[in-house]
């Protein structure tokens, strides 16, 4: 177990999908959530829909604002239809906010701005997933 972890989320067995062309933000996102979460990084949407075939379906995706750009907003619905209920949060930079704010009123559930911090991305996966409230931390106790 990691320090800082709290055990509840530790054994959540729910999952994040990361689809970014951008390989540093899918390394970074993926490294700061991968302690407390199932994190998978993948390159396009079409690479997490055959991920997410069967079983692996994500609860969140993380999408990079890069795909909005190049696709459409068309592409939220689309990856609302191939994985029901998942929630989607869009990462971008400030920049890029008229983009996000599109793919938010196509049904997107949030955006992350970058720079990301290890803080700001935890909490914004835990708001979405409903884990907002910190669990008590596990008492230890030496036995004599």
């Amino acid at each position: 177990m990691q320090i800082g972890v709290e055990t509840s989320k530790a054994v959540d067995q729910r999952r994040v999908f990361v689809i970014d062309d951008d390989e540093i933000t899918r390394a970074a996102l993926q490294f700061m959530l991968h302690d407390e979460i199932e994190t998978h990084e993948l390159e396009t949407p079409e690479e997490a829909y055959k991920k997410g075939i069967d079983w692996l379906k994500p609860h969140v995706v993380l999408l990079g604002i890069s795909f909005l750009k190049q696709r459409g907003n068309a592409l939220i619905g689309e990856l609302a239809s191939k994985f029901p209920g998942v929630r989607i949060l869009i990462v971008c930079e400030k920049s890029d906010e008229p983009v996000a704010v599109d793919g938010l009123k196509a049904g997107a559930h949030g955006a992350m701005v970058k720079p990301l911090t290890l803080e700001a991305v935890r909490k914004k996966v835990d708001t979405i997933l409903g884990r907002g409230g910190a669990s008590p931390l596990v008492q230890l106790s030496v036995l004599k």
